[in-house]
Parts: structure tokens; sequence; C-alpha cells
């Protein structure tokens, strides 16, 4: 390996190490998650994310200064959504592990069939997989 391909790839890792550090906060992440495949204001990601305006402030600025999301401002109202193919190709790795089951066409009912009342307290069901995001298997 020569220089500049050491440099590259330390390039490389830094830039993965930022997005992960900013994916490994619960809430972070459950707003890059809620912005996977759209846009929205600051007053959706609150409401979808369960955040006080001021601690979504703060975690949304973290996001901006790491470059994860950009802001597109209409008026009064600040839209969010992701920057780049990096974010939308992991949180779609991680949708696959950790979120996808053979249930997701009926989130709302039970092993049973009978209707799940945890349904109010739980965030809606994350977006369809963009088609440019890739799959990456779990090495066992």
């Amino acid at each position: 390996m020569n220089q500049d391909e050491l440099l590259q790839l330390q390039d490389n890792a830094r830039a993965a190490s930022t997005l992960l550090k900013a994916m490994s906060n619960e809430h972070r992440l459950l707003i890059l998650c809620r912005l996977l495949g759209c846009e929205r204001s600051v007053g959706e990601l609150e409401r979808v994310v369960g955040l006080s305006q001021s601690a979504l402030s703060q975690h949304l600025a973290r996001l901006r200064r790491d470059d994860l999301v950009k802001t597109r401002r209409e008026a009064q109202t600040i839209y969010y959504s992701l920057k780049g193919d990096a974010v939308a190709s992991v949180l779609s790795t991680l949708y696959d592990l950790y979120c996808a089951t053979a249930d997701d066409a009926h989130p709302d009912q039970t092993d049973d069939g009978s209707a799940d009342t945890t349904s109010a307290r739980r965030a809606e069901p994350m977006p369809a997989r963009p088609p440019t995001a890739l799959a990456v298997a779990p090495r066992r």
C-alpha cells in the first residue's frame, strides 16, 4: 500500500468513525431513521421522535456538525434530510438486521392476530429501504 492509499484509507476510517459515533446515540439514530427516504420539518421530528424541542435541537446540531443531515428553509419552517448515500446505506442495513420482520405488513397485531395495545406508544414504522441503498449481510 502506497502513501496515498494509506492517507485515503485513514480519511475513510475517520468519516466512518464520525458516522458511527453519531449513530451510537439512540436519539440521533432514531432521528436519522425518521429521515430515511424523506425530509421532515423540526415539528414533525419532534412528534415522531418524542424529544423536547430543546433536546431535539441539540441532536440536530450535532448531526449538522457531523455533516450527516442537510437543511432547507421554507418561510419559518426548517426541513431536515439525510446528506449522502453512506448514512442511508448504514441505516438500511441496520433496518434489515434489527427492524424487518415477516409481519411488517401488520405491525399492530400480535402473533395470535389480536390488536397490539402498545402500538400507540410505538414510533411510526420505518419507510421502505431506498432502492439505492446497499444491503450488507453481517459476518458470522
